[in-house]
């Protein structure tokens, strides 16, 4: 597993270093169920979403991506229905409802929710999706019958389950209190059941059986709910039971809805709707209207504390009433530097390498069989083992975004280096490509640029367009204060610092300048690495990680959640160079121009990572950078000198503006003297 000691094959090794035992801004997993329980004591309101898989890889891209979007207004927890038909439990199918929940709950980062049913399943069957749920760190099952598969019937399984309640006895048995257990409620009846208050009973037996709280079918009036909970609660089912509330979002596919649940649709949302039936915006206004009056009323009753929204793979309509009613609330105080995971396993990890930063999916992907992750300190380099990727086109780690869309941002046609730099140059600051796209990602960064990139930004500017390709930098802080809009994380209260740190790609004639220029500059940590790993220079320690970021807080030890690591960035060099290829280079015809030049860079040129140490003062960094240009310039014009003036590109011409290759007895040869790395330059 990690640097700290720990291995992918599940056995733990000795550390050189120790660990502290108690965590600092981590804290112990607490059920959900617990959670659901100590908001409902405290009076606060909350809410949670429902999904459905969708049916292409493409389709659970865009889902991941709505994901993202949905999570920032603060739900408590999102949800995953169990399709029968679309093979659900199989983790390896991108569009399975286990994939799916996985990809929330580990790569997406939010607490989920696995909806499973046990129509037609035996024991074997569910006992296997249960065991592979908790495998992935998934703790929460709604857990349902079912119906049949389309063209089946419902069938008695002498060694299965044929109740809900049959299915929550199994997981308590088998299981006992890993999994928080959600059943279903009707505030209508279910369809199935002859009587409403034999169905009512029906519930209690599943909450007898150790269900933890219930969600009930969609309903249309906020009297049916609270007549619903009146009656649950007069037999004893006293469990928290969270309104389920679908908003009418399309004319169609709420009569579609209505017939599977076999609800009746009022008579004064009927005639509202029909003379608009054709026109999504308007019904979907209503909807958002219809909603707000229902939830409003639900709140008046004093009953309702947490709200379960139905959201059929929609935003537009889900947000905007979570906006009218006050739920949604993008916090952005950032609980940590980086992006958590909200797998149980990993709630006290406190370190990772900043490496990572912008790809933290890719991070918690080749981490994932780690038994145990760093907490307090990342400890001694000694035996990291992170997994390979080599599944990069996995629906949660590839960009989301198609190939026209990729080569409008990237380039059609590459026809020479200074092409490659615009496109980061661009994405620094924002303007358009030449093709009048805005260039909104790259493929070391999925995302828009983190805040405090426009405290450097005209610097990495600059640098970009020279042939210094940044993919990952930070500035200095010094005791800024945790609730900092722009570098503050962590808890209030406290003051966060970090060293200067640049990450970028460069040709072979800039690194051989840049050794020329590093001695001058002793406070300057660096580490140089091609892609073959044979050219690999640094003066870090070999065995400890640097702290680039730390924070102090009260009541606390000293946090240092992200470190530069020189074993970890071997690991991390090889995704780095390998998305050239994989995200950009594979975007062009395997004989073109435009794939040779990217090539070119991946086989040639160099990875570097800088700290400037002395994080209380200017930030030295971009200085090193320009001495490094001017080096080169001067090394550029004796060459010119040396051959009458001449100046050589490179063998196809396409590699120009002083960015290109130098011969090879140019580069750095590597000593270890007394523990120390040492370069001598051959010169």
């Amino acid at each position: 597993m990690s640097s700290s000691g720990y291995t992918s094959s599940g056995a733990s090794t000795p550390s050189n270093g120790s660990r502290p035992s108690s965590p600092g801004l981590g804290v112990p997993y607490v059920k959900l169920a617990d959670r659901i329980e100590a908001k409902i004591d405290r009076g606060e309101r909350w809410f949670s979403l429902e999904f459905f898989p969708p049916r292409t890889p493409q389709g659970a891209a865009n889902l991941i991506s709505r994901f993202e979007r949905m999570v920032q207004g603060g739900p408590m927890f999102m949800d995953i229905t169990w399709h029968p038909a679309g093979d659900p439990g199989n983790s390896n199918k991108e569009t399975s409802s286990m994939s799916i929940a996985c990809a929330a709950l580990n790569y997406v980062g939010h607490e989920t929710m696995l909806h499973m049913s046990c129509c037609n399943s035996t024991k074997d069957d569910v006992r296997m999706h249960l065991d592979k749920a908790k495998e992935l760190g998934i703790r929460n099952i709604l857990a349902l019958r079912g119906d049949p598969i389309v063209g089946d019937e419902w069938k008695y399984v002498e060694d299965g389950f044929n109740y809900a309640t049959d299915m929550v006895k199994f997981i308590r048995a088998e299981f006992g209190d890993y999994f928080t257990v959600c059943v279903a409620g009707y505030p209508h009846g279910h369809p199935d059941s002859p009587t409403y208050d034999e169905d009512l009973q029906h519930l209690k037996e599943k909450v007898d059986a150790g269900a933890d709280f219930i969600i009930t079918q969609l309903f249309f009036k906020a009297e049916r709910y609270v007549k619903f909970v009146e009656d649950c609660r007069r037999i004893s089912i006293n469990v928290p039971i969270i309104p389920g509330v679908m908003p009418i979002q399309g004319y169609h596919s709420l009569r579609n809805l209505v017939k599977l649940s076999k609800l009746e649709i009022p008579d004064e949302i009927r005639e509202a709707i029909e003379p608009i039936r054709d026109n999504d915006e308007a019904i979907r206004n209503y909807g958002v209207h219809q909603a707000v009056t229902m939830i409003r009323e639900l709140f008046d009753s004093g009953l309702v504390n947490g709200l379960h929204f139905y959201t059929l793979n929609r935003e537009v309509a889900t947000i905007q009433i979570l906006k009218q009613i006050g739920l949604w609330t993008e916090d952005i105080q950032r609980p940590w530097p980086w992006k958590r995971t909200a797998n149980y396993n990993r709630c006290e990890e406190e370190v990772r390498p900043i490496f990572w930063a912008s790809r933290p999916k890719s991070y918690v992907y080749r981490t994932q069989e780690w038994d145990e992750f760093p907490n307090g300190r990342w400890g001694s380099s000694e035996s990291p083992a992170f997994g390979e990727l080599n599944d990069y086109y996995l629906f949660y780690l590839k960009p989301n975004a198609k190939k026209e869309e990729l080569l409008d941002m990237w380039g059609h046609e590459l026809t020479c280096l200074q092409d490659v730099c615009d496109v980061f140059t661009n994405y620094i600051t924002g303007r358009d490509s030449k093709n009048g796209k805005k260039v909104r990602k790259i493929p070391w960064n999925d995302d828009d640029l983190a805040a405090e990139t426009n405290i450097i930004n005209d610097k990495l500017a600059r640098i970009n367009s020279r042939g210094v390709l940044t993919i990952n930098s930070q500035p200095n802080v010094n005791a800024a204060p945790s609730t900092d809009p722009v570098v503050g994380w962590g808890t209030p209260g406290g003051y966060v610092f970090q060293k200067a740190y640049l990450e970028f790609f460069t040709s072979r004639e800039n690194v051989q300048a840049l050794f020329k220029v590093l001695p001058k500059y002793p406070n300057v940590n660096y580490h140089i690495i091609k892609y073959e790993g044979d050219d690999d220079y640094t003066n870090c320690d070999q065995q400890q990680p640097i702290a680039v970021t730390w924070g102090v807080f009260p009541g606390k030890e000293i946090i240092q959640p992200t470190v530069v690591d020189p074993v970890s960035f071997k690991f991390w060099k090889d995704e780095a160079f390998t998305l050239w290829t994989e995200y950009w280079g594979q975007l062009y015809a395997e004989d073109s121009k435009s794939r040779e030049l990217i090539e070119h860079i991946h086989d040639t040129w160099y990875l570097v990572n800088l700290v400037d140490n002395d994080f209380p003062r200017d930030n030295i960094l971009f200085t090193v950078i320009e001495d490094m240009f001017a080096e080169a310039d001067l090394q550029r014009a004796k060459g010119k000198g040396q051959t009458n003036g001449v100046h050589h590109d490179d063998d196809d011409g396409v590699f120009v503006n002083g960015a290109g290759d130098v011969p090879k007895n140019g580069c750095a040869e590597q000593i270890q003297r007394n523990g120390e790395a040492e370069v001598v330059h051959a010169l």
